[in-house]
């Protein structure tokens, strides 16, 4: 039991013990203190000691009466008096270094001048200029830990994760004779290790600086660890890390053959680690849903539940892949700080995963997917739930509601475990047809040719486009009107009320779809936020209609039945039979992750209803901030109104720290783009490189598009340039002449898209929209992956 939980009368006590302490009483023992109190509760081997809290201001006559008791436990021998302020050893600002630490004290007298000047440092001038760097100023209060004094034959650091170069699979210890103090302060050279998997020396090097190999042959001074030390230390490491749920930096110290734990705490300023090929590829096909950072909320409901935590799921049901997606989106504090592209593992069951496929494929038809009855079931729930006013409901129906809308989602993951198996079968049929004919560069063409509840959406806004380009009153309302009520204000006017009923149409049945992420909840939809369908709008209809055109799968198919084995007609209806089977495929994908998305914008009406509810009550400053709290604290809450005032309290707190951990970041990408190309500079005249997705040549201007707010600005013939896709922005393919994407892959929805309309496309570029600029005249190459001036 820690300190907050215990009874109110017993916070007033000057002095706590290290076991009673934990990660909820930093602001009573410090940061310092709170990460040790963590792992001496675990088992972990950490000196005993007393913490001197935060409440205590001045050593009165009590105040000394608790220090000399908690002295007297400790032995009356020699202690390490160290500060432990709330800010400090924070995962953002450490304040290593700012504040005084005293070894081997001895002496009730010595142990007193200690504490005091520890208290006092908490306002010294590089403290406080520390602070100020970064955004903490006179927030901190400081305790001081009086811990028993290891008397060490050997200290050091720690690092569970490479701080170069950010390999989480390295170990990195610097150990010196003696204690770390002089280490830690510059004052020595120490010998430097670096572990590998399964704890495998991999590198050291000697205090002084001159390298050796793993083994250090050659050599007749001695390293200061054994291998066997290293190996616990490193054992030790893993455990904290783990515990804490980030990398570590931790000082140690050796008496006797044992391993002491002196401080813990999380490393700063870490780079992201570096990418296997593997990680890489499975990075590119979903880095389009990571576009942004989640909230908390998000995390609680959506991602695990909605189209991102599917293709975990998939993975796992069809290949026995492992870790595909845990930890992939690590929390600190509540709040993710990047995604790590997981390291899929196979499994003992991955052996046994062609058999599930073929026995699947063999029972269900993808083709007649919609003929399911699960699939009638997701109808009819979506349907009852999207009845349901959210302001109606109760508010222990309210907060249940999240969980009985995600389940709505269940069929659909259901059906794709279903029949995704033929679908893949399909693929690879026709593939090794084509490769046999030797048209295997046709592959990706002919398999778009299926129609899509996307393409239909996307044709049912181009039919809008021709009324608005032919309409001269329509066209100068979209310069008029303000977007964010432009359905009333077109409805106000009789002569556009018949078209604002059916863009009020349009968006009952399509404004379910996503403005960024369809991953997140967080993210607006296009019927609460309508400026992308009317930017979409404004540039389709700014521009000449467009004649009809032979697609690009109808060319495939034409240059597919001119070979000599297409004339036989046993062979050709085959083929053209395994073609239409495939391409179903292709929209079944397609269409089920549309489908995926609709209870998405019945999750956020019920969230946005909670957010307004909490609002009401003073808990919330605006109904949206309810993101930035975890699904399980709202069903905690036990009435509204009239929530409990420590409840509110506690929310608020939450709330305001994780928007100022989220503010902090905001500058700070969730993914470099960069690190997932595997494309190398081809050295020549080429501005950018990527993944070839759609072939094809076109030289126009660049139009850099970041995001919905830019969609009106794209003109026919632009070379569109963009940080990711999703179906919602398929749209502007109308307009673009070719598609340059920072992410993404060939397999992506804007790689299949831009076949779709004949348009050449390159993914995972990793730095187009930083390299290329608007008005820049290029050209794509989509088959070789080039842009060039």
């Amino acid at each position: 039991m820690t300190v907050s939980q215990r009874k109110t009368a017993d916070l007033d006590e000057p002095i706590v013990w290290l076991g009673e302490v934990g990660a909820e009483d930093v602001s009573l023992v410090g940061g310092k203190g709170a990460n040790l109190g963590e792992l001496a509760r675990k088992g972990l081997p950490v000196p005993e000691a007393f913490i001197v809290t935060t409440r205590v201001e001045h050593l009165s006559a009590s105040v000394r009466a608790a220090i000399v008791e908690g002295y007297r436990t400790l032995g009356n021998g020699p202690v390490a008096v160290r500060s432990s302020a709330t800010a400090e050893d924070l995962p953002d600002a450490t304040f290593a270094g700012q504040y005084d630490t005293f070894l081997d004290v001895r002496g009730l007298d010595s142990l007193l001048e200690a504490i005091r000047q520890c208290q006092s440092s908490l306002s010294t001038e590089r403290a406080l200029a520390y602070g100020q760097r970064q955004g903490i100023t006179g927030q901190a209060r400081i305790a001081v830990i009086v811990q028993r004094m290891v008397d060490a034959d050997h200290a050091g650091v720690m690092f569970t994760a490479h701080p170069v170069t950010g390999d989480r699979n390295q170990v990195v210890v610097d150990a010196c004779e003696g204690l770390g103090e002089a280490l830690v302060s510059g004052l020595v050279t120490p010998d430097h290790y670096v572990l590998g998997r399964r704890d495998r020396l991999t590198e050291w090097s000697r205090g002084g600086g001159q390298a050796n190999g793993a083994s250090g042959r050659g050599r007749s001074i001695r390293p200061v660890m054994s291998r066997r030390s290293l190996r616990e230390l490193a054992r030790l490491g893993r455990i904290v890390a783990r515990h804490f749920g980030c990398p570590q930096d931790i000082e140690w110290a050796s008496a006797e053959g044992t391993i002491w734990l002196v401080q813990a705490r999380p490393m700063t300023a870490l780079p992201a680690p570096p990418l296997t090929g593997r990680q890489r590829r499975f990075a590119r096909t979903i880095a389009d849903y990571i576009n942004s950072r989640p909230y908390p909320l998000d995390m609680t409901t959506w991602v695990p539940h909605g189209p991102l935590g599917l293709q975990g799921g998939l993975l796992t049901e069809f290949f026995g892949i492992s870790n595909a997606f845990e930890q992939a989106l690590p929390e600190i504090d509540g709040i993710v700080e990047r995604f790590v592209p997981p390291a899929l593992r196979p499994t003992p069951r991955t052996l046994t995963a062609p058999f599930r496929v073929v026995s699947r494929a063999a029972r269900h038809d993808h083709t007649r997917w919609t003929e399911d009855p699960r699939f009638r079931e997701f109808e009819r729930g979506l349907e009852e739930v999207a009845r349901q006013q959210p302001a109606s409901l109760s508010w222990p129906a309210l907060v249940g509601s999240p969980r009985r809308i995600m389940a709505l989602a269940r069929p659909i993951v259901e059906l794709r475990k279903s029949y995704l198996p033929r679908v893949l079968l399909a693929g690879v049929g026709l593939w090794l047809v084509l490769r046999a004919l030797g048209r295997r560069a046709l592959f990706a063409d002919l398999i778009i040719g299926a129609p899509t509840l996307t393409a239909e959406a996307n044709a049912e806004l181009d039919m809008l486009a021709r009324r608005v380009r032919a309409d001269a009153s329509l066209a100068r309302a979209f310069v008029e009107l303000e977007s964010p009520e432009v359905l009333h204000q077109l409805r106000e006017r009789a002569e556009l009320a018949e078209f604002g009923d059916a863009l009020a149409d349009f968006l009952h049945r399509h404004g379910h779809r996503e403005t960024s992420s369809p991953a997140y909840v967080s993210a607006p939809t296009w019927s609460e936020e309508p400026a992308a369908v009317l930017g979409m709008l404004a540039a389709m209809a700014s521009q000449p209609e467009a004649s009809e055109t032979t697609t690009r799968a109808e060319l495939a198919m034409n240059a597919l039945r001119t070979h000599t084995a297409m004339r036989w007609s046993p062979t050709r209806r085959s083929v053209e039979r395994l073609v239409a089977v495939a391409s179903a495929g292709i929209a079944f994908r397609e269409d089920t992750h549309y489908h995926m998305t609709r209870p998405m914008s019945v999750l956020r009406r019920a969230l946005l209803e909670i957010g307004t509810r909490l609002h009401h009550e003073g808990v919330l400053n605006e109904p949206e901030e309810v993101f930035h709290l975890r699904l399980e604290e709202l069903e905690g809450i036990p009435h509204v109104p009239s929530v409990p005032d420590a409840e509110a309290s506690r929310l608020r707190a939450a709330v305001a720290c994780r928007a100022a951990r989220r503010e902090e970041l905001a500058d700070v990408p969730m993914i470099d783009v960069a690190a997932l190309s595997d494309v190398p500079d081809t050295g020549d005249d080429a501005l950018l490189t990527g993944a070839p997705a759609a072939s094809g040549r076109a030289t126009g201007p660049v139009r850099v598009v970041l995001g919905t707010s830019d969609f009106a600005t794209l003109r026919k013939g632009d070379i569109l340039v963009c940080p990711y896709t999703n179906p919602a922005w398929t749209p502007l393919f109308h307009l673009a002449a070719a598609v340059v994407v920072d992410s993404g892959s060939v397999a992506s929805h804007a790689a299949i898209i831009a076949r779709e309309y004949g348009i050449p496309a390159i993914m995972a570029t990793g730095r187009g929209t930083a390299t290329l600029v608007d008005g820049q005249i290029v050209t794509v190459d989509g088959g070789a992956g080039r842009v060039t001036g």
